[in-house]
C-alpha cells in the first residue's frame, strides 16, 4: 500500500495536522509528517514533492496557514495528488488561508477540504488509495455504516424526548 506524506508549513500546524494523523492511524494507513514551508524552506519542500512517487508516497496532504501557499507548491512539483488543508489564522479565520489553497491556476489542482479540514483531508487520500485496495474500501464503508448509525441512534433519542 501506498503511503500518505503530511507536510506542514509550521510547528503550529501540529494540532490540527494531529486530526488527519488520528484518522490515519485509524485505518492503518503509513504516513510521514514533515515541516517545510513554501517560503522558508522552499528548496526542501521541492524536493520532498519531486521525490514523493519514487519515495513510495500515493497522495501528499498539505497543512498551512495565512499565505497558505505549501499545497500549491508542493503540487507544482509533483503529478501525485495534493490536498490542501487551511488553517485557521488569528488575523483572517483562516479564509486567506482558504482562497490561498482553493484558488489554483489551470494545470496545477490541489483539492481543497474546509478550514481546519485534517479529518476530511485523511479521509479523502484514503478514499484515493481504496480506489486499488478493497481492505481500505472496506474500511471506508463500515466507516459510513457506523458514522450513520451514530446520528440514527441520536435522532431517536432526540425524537423520544422532544416529539411526544
Amino acid at each position: 500500500m501506498k503511503k500518505i506524506g503530511i507536510v506542514m508549513g509550521s510547528a503550529s500546524d501540529m494540532p490540527v495536522v494531529k486530526k488527519a494523523a488520528d484518522m490515519l492511524e485509524s485505518f492503518g494507513v503509513e504516513f510521514e509528517i514533515h515541516i517545510y514551508s513554501a517560503h522558508r524552506t522552499p528548496d526542501e519542500a521541492a524536493q520532498f514533492a519531486m521525490n514523493a512517487r519514487e519515495n513510495g508516497f500515493g497522495c501528499i496532504i498539505a497543512a498551512a496557514g495565512m499565505a497558505a501557499h505549501l499545497a500549491g507548491a508542493i503540487a507544482a512539483r509533483t503529478t501525485l495528488p495534493v490536498i490542501g488543508i487551511p488553517c485557521k489564522s488569528k488575523a483572517l479565520e483562516g479564509v486567506d488561508a482558504l482562497l490561498s489553497t482553493v484558488m489554483m491556476p489551470p494545470g496545477i489542482p490541489v483539492a481543497t477540504v474546509g478550514v481546519d479540514g485534517a479529518a476530511n483531508a485523511a479521509l479523502l487520500a484514503i478514499e484515493m488509495l481504496a480506489i486499488e485496495d478493497e481492505e481500505l474500501a472496506r474500511k471506508l464503508q463500515e466507516k459510513r455504516e457506523n458514522d450513520t448509525k451514530k446520528v440514527l441512534e441520536t435522532d431517536a433519542e432526540i425524537s423520544a424526548q422532544y416529539n411526544k
